[in-house]
């Protein structure tokens, strides 16, 4: 009886013939001690690896890629690992946010360019996570992420800490004369105790959550600590998953569909997500072709509970959330309330509704029932006006409530290095019911849109016992962070939006509620200042003139625009 032979796969263009080629790329192959068998048309699997020693919250990933091989091995796969660029939030000038596009090609190209039928994304720190996925999407292999998880929770003094939300906190104390330097100090080595992403709700973490709501990584990807037994299984797991997934043809672009954003939209809202992850969704969903635009976030998350006690909105950090029963318990709660699309399919499978179904919460201080929710309206919010056209966004969980609706006096920064001159000192004209305004930190103008939104106060409010002020920009803020920031103003100041119009001294209207944010400046003035305004200088050489030349607007998810779309696994003209 003979055997049904295997299907030929996209590996096979470059291993499954008797062509010089063929020969050429199995004998180059057989260096690395691979035999005979390894070329019979079995799934090829990529271990795509964004380790490095510049990225601190990746430094285990040479571990997990072996248990990813593992589990490729036991699949009947083979694995073969390789590096791309490594985007550390913790090192990288000006912004790993700048690199983030530049690291997609990267992937995409890696996978375009070589003999894989499917691959296991490793990402962990902040962009590594948008950017494996945009390159993969852009090629449509099949794909899993496994993400690294999140460090220890921090302790200080018998107090939790968290990844820089108490850097804000502590350097905020500093300033305000209730803690001293040398205690400062002190706090490095409590924060950062293991390895793995920042264990507050940031950037890394939200997107763990946010590639396991869309159903590209396995259930409980998103809150395993970074050094739990249980991250190695799981990545051993994900080795074997793969294999299956290009036996059955299931490409990323079956996963990533209208019904999964949806859904990972109101996950964010659910689990106080960061505003980063606007940015990076409409990104992702460009690159696979799935409509998604900010509206779409107004609408599904505004009327989302946040349930998530976590900071930088609330109490507790990623490991106590696991423990309390993960993404998992969140997610069925919320299908029980009719909030997620049930049939979202799962790179496993299986649909949403089967993933969670046996799902529990176990701690329900950290996982609050959608009747005591932490914030009553969680979704990130949308905002529209004279002075954001475009879109701009803020994190209500994480702003003081009383500064939700908010009229005040404009105290401008043209950019952060005027900002850093001038925020210290004595004589700087602000009270507390002004309105920091920075602008040129877009995605042109800074360039790369860095994490600056989050203006600390001014040293002299701080000792007089302020803790909040409305901070307008348009930056972005690091997913740690936390007050009433409003962030992504677009068209950003650098492109010639109305940002680059405020004056010193001008009134802002902010309404949240209303989803309002107003210039109070008369058209006829606003006018005689576009006159006046010049574009700033685009940098004359290199990948940032680029960048500038090409970046999207932050309300499009500041991808390049050349990048946007899929492009396919076409398998590329021989060698010769």
């Amino acid at each position: 009886m003979s055997e049904t032979p295997p299907k030929k796969r996209r590996s096979q263009a470059w291993f499954g013939g008797s062509s010089k080629d063929h020969f050429i790329h199995r004998s180059w192959m057989k260096s690395e001690g691979l035999p005979d068998d390894s070329f019979d048309g079995r799934p090829v699997i990529g271990i795509c690896n964004t380790w490095s020693d510049l990225t601190p919250c990746n430094q285990h990933f040479r571990q997990l890629a072996d248990k990813v091989r593992h589990g490729v091995l036991q699949a009947g796969g083979l694995p073969l690992e390789f590096p791309v660029s490594s985007l550390g939030e913790t090192l990288m000038r000006p912004t790993a946010m700048l690199y983030r596009n530049l690291a997609s090609i990267d992937v995409e190209e890696a996978l375009r360019a070589h003999p894989l039928d499917g691959v296991v994304l490793l990402a962990g720190c902040d962009k590594t996570t948008p950017a494996t996925l945009m390159g993969a999407a852009s090629v449509d292999l099949p794909t899993i992420v496994v993400s690294g998880g999140a460090m220890l929770n921090g302790r200080y003094r018998g107090e939790t800490i968290g990844s820089g939300t108490h850097v804000w906190k502590f350097a905020a104390a500093v300033a305000a004369g209730t803690m001293s330097q040398v205690e400062f100090m002190q706090a490095e080595s409590c924060m950062s105790r293991s390895a793995g992403v920042c264990m507050t709700m940031g950037t890394a973490s939200t997107m763990a959550c946010l590639a396991e709501a869309l159903g590209v990584a396995l259930p409980d990807n998103a809150a395993i600590p970074a050094v739990d037994s249980r991250r190695s299984e799981l990545a051993q797991r994900a080795g074997r998953q793969i294999v299956e997934m290009v036996r059955r043809e299931v490409r990323l672009s079956h996963i990533l569909t209208r019904h999964a954003f949806e859904n990972a939209i109101r996950v964010c809202g659910a689990i106080g997500g960061s505003t980063n992850a606007v940015i990076h969704l409409l990104a992702i969903a460009g690159r696979v072709g799935v409509p998604l635009s900010l509206e779409d976030w107004d609408r599904l998350g505004r009327d989302i509970p946040t349930i998530v006690d976590l900071m930088p909105s609330g109490r507790f950090l990623m490991e106590d959330f696991y423990y309390a029963g993960g993404l998992p318990a969140v997610m069925r709660r919320l299908l029980e309330a009719g909030l997620l699309h049930a049939d979202a399919v799962s790179v496993n499978g299986l649909t949403l509704a089967q993933n969670v179904a046996q799902a529990e919460c176990f701690d329900e201080e950290v996982i609050r029932p959608l009747d005591k929710p932490l914030v009553a309206q969680g979704g990130l919010a949308i905002l529209r006006g004279n002075l954001a056209p475009d879109g701009a966004v803020i994190k209500p969980s994480a702003a003081t409530p009383a500064l939700l609706r908010h009229t005040g006096r404009a105290v401008v920064f043209e950019s952060i290095e005027d900002y850093k001159q001038r925020i210290d000192a004595p004589d700087l004209a602000v009270e507390p019911s002004s309105i920091l305004v920075l602008k040129n930190c877009g995605p042109k103008g800074y360039p790369g849109m860095a994490e600056v939104g989050n203006m600390g106060l001014p040293p002299k409010l701080l000792r007089a016992g302020v803790t909040d002020m409305v901070r307008i920009s348009d930056a972005r803020m690091s997913g740690t962070a936390y007050g009433t920031v409003i962030l992504h103003v677009a068209p950003e100041a650098a492109a010639g939006g109305p940002l680059a119009l405020v004056q010193e001294g001008d009134m802002i209207e902010l309404d949240v509620e209303r989803r309002h944010l107003q210039l109070l400046v008369d058209a006829a003035e606003l006018e005689r200042r576009r006159a006046a305004w010049s574009a700033p200088a685009i940098p004359a050489s290199g990948y940032a003139r680029l960048y500038v030349e090409h970046v999207q607007q932050a309300n499009l998810g500041a991808d390049l625009d050349f990048l946007v779309g899929c492009r396919g696994d076409a398998v590329p003209r021989e060698s010769h």
